[in-house]
């Protein structure tokens, strides 16, 4: 399928009409009718640059810290787990990216917090491990009048066709089957995307990593973010260190879901509720 080269623009009896102002509300509704959509994170070039020199020094001691034989063992050498406890600063400030923000809190209804933050890399001529269809709910076939979660996965570096940048299924968000291998064949599409450029999907929407045909890596740090009824995937809190957080705002620290956390007795669930009515939390 070819894309147009003309798109009519007339049109009649239609009596309601979306209507959109800037970028974030372009790409916030293509997420809500097509599930995905490209969206720039405002970096210059020197930011670029940071982050890709702070994803390769987290790297090193990622592998250093959890051995290169137990994660290669573990299928898990091509992911760094958390990459905010184990990065920089920088990457707790590409988790509040205040553009990335914006479009969350037009397409996510109420709070929502990061359940996580992984940095992925795609190896050259090498199969991985998100090299296959998959929602990032997992294991679930349920649809959703509204997003419940959002994934926004930053390009390190350029993903273009050649180095295996992401597929998606459009709209399969809105189904609940994972369709028949005929209908992925004619209807997945790959998504090309400069370097510092969030890929903003519906958590339910099918996609996949593809195969990566160059000589080179390509890095991307992928974020889920949801309501805050689904547990985190590595207990953010706890998992960040005292010097990390002691001057983080209140607002960014439910973001990373420092009020969210499920309580350990019936009085620790009272105080927190005391303490809200308080205007203490």
């Amino acid at each position: 399928m070819n894309p147009p080269t003309f798109v009519p623009d007339k049109s009649y009896g239609i009596l309601q009409r979306g209507r959109v102002e800037g970028v974030v509300e372009e790409a916030v509704e293509q997420v809500r009718q097509l599930g995905f959509a490209v969206l720039d994170a405002g970096y210059g070039a020197a930011d670029l640059k940071g982050f890709s020199d702070a994803f390769a020094e987290a790297q090193l001691r990622y592998v250093a810290r959890y051995g290169e034989n137990q994660l290669k063992s573990l299928g898990e050498i091509h992911t760094l787990r958390s990459l905010l406890v184990h990065g920089p600063d920088r990457f707790i400030e590409l988790a509040l990216n205040p553009i990335l923000l914006d479009a969350l809190k037009k397409l996510i209804a109420g709070r929502f917090i990061l359940n996580q933050q992984n940095g992925v890399v795609n190896p050259p001529q090498e199969t991985y491990n998100q090299g296959a269809w998959h929602r990032d709910l997992p294991y679930q076939h349920f649809v959703s009048s509204s997003p419940l979660a959002i994934n926004a996965l930053f390009c390190i570096d350029d993903f273009t066709a050649e180095n295996g940048a992401t597929f998606v299924l459009p709209a399969s968000h809105k189904a609940e089957a994972f369709p028949s291998p005929q209908y992925v064949s004619k209807n997945a599409m790959q998504i090309e995307a400069k370097a510092g450029s969030f890929i903003l999907l519906d958590c339910m929407v099918f996609h996949t990593g593809g195969f990566n045909c160059s000589l080179h890596v390509r890095r991307g740090v992928n974020h889920v973010y949801n309501i805050p009824y689904f547990k985190q995937q590595i207990n953010l809190p706890m998992s960040l260190s005292p010097s990390a957080t002691e001057n983080l705002t209140p607002e960014i620290k439910g973001i990373l879901g420092f009020d969210t956390q499920e309580p350990k007795s019936v009085e620790e669930y009272l105080a927190q509720r005391q303490a809200r009515k308080m205007g203490t939390n």
